[in-house]
């Protein structure tokens, strides 16, 4: 089965995105080779996992290999400079989370402008983030939590998959917003992160549902979504925002 680009392009590949393609590519059969998938985070992530599922979907159906490549680090601007480097053919394809939008701000400095750079294809997937726990925290709710943090200022570790994630952003805004001091640790990926979180060497970490099996296992205790209102996979869990005040970010 071979597809137009223009077909291929409103296929599920949503939440990937392209180096810029010239107009004149539409005519051309597409694929006619292997498809070259980078994935700025590192194997067995939430992004890995589903670039790969996605990828073989697409392969099963194109009749050609969408390859993953993992390309770790800077919060995700190695894969975007790697993608924007690439011939602007089609060819190569990249894994696009919010760290993307983030990086615009965090970085002064890149050697590529996202927008100009990158065309959008759609969007596959989203997900809410989970606030978990160690079980040897002595908090079962977020008042809890907080509480036990402002009497422990400074004792709590934070873990993030990198500086600018979304769990590192998401963990900073939580500490804005409930005024209190917890030490962040960042990691070069989730896969890490929730490594240490269950052996206990760090004790928060604002997570994917990759976590999930371990939730249901007592492994980690979950406290809260960062969703505005309940997920239906854990309906059990209230939003943060629950219990957290706005507040101003400095």
């Amino acid at each position: 089965m071979k597809l137009s680009r223009r077909e291929f392009l409103h296929l599920a590949v949503a939440g990937a995105a392209l180096p810029t393609l010239p107009l004149t590519a539409h005519a051309q059969a597409y694929p006619t080779r292997p498809v070259r998938w980078i994935v700025g985070y590192l194997p067995g992530g939430p992004n890995d996992v589903v670039a790969r599922l996605i990828g073989q979907w697409l392969s099963e159906r194109l009749g050609q290999p969408f390859i993953v490549e993992n390309r770790p680090g800077a919060g995700t601007n190695i894969a975007t400079e790697a993608a924007v480097k690439a011939p602007p053919d089609g060819y190569t394809l990249l894994q696009v989370s919010a760290s993307a939008a983030i990086n615009a701000t965090l970085y002064e400095k890149l050697n590529f402008n996202f927008i100009r750079d990158i065309a959008p294809i759609a969007s596959f997937i989203r997900q809410p983030t989970i606030m978990v726990v160690n079980p040897t925290v002595p908090a079962t709710t977020v008042p809890e939590f907080i509480a036990y943090a402002k009497a422990n200022p400074g004792k709590i570790s934070m873990a993030s998959a990198g500086v600018g994630s979304i769990p590192h952003l998401a963990g900073e805004l939580f500490k804005t917003m409930a005024g209190i001091n917890i030490a962040h640790v960042p990691y070069r990926g989730d896969v890490p992160a929730l490594t240490d979180l269950l052996s206990g060497q760090v004790q928060l970490y604002f997570t994917s549902p990759l976590a999930i099996e371990h939730i249901r296992a007592g492994k980690l205790r979950a406290l809260a979504v960062t969703t505005l209102t309940r997920w239906e996979t854990l309906p059990d869990l209230p939003a943060v925002s629950e219990f957290v005040p706005r507040r101003p970010i400095p």
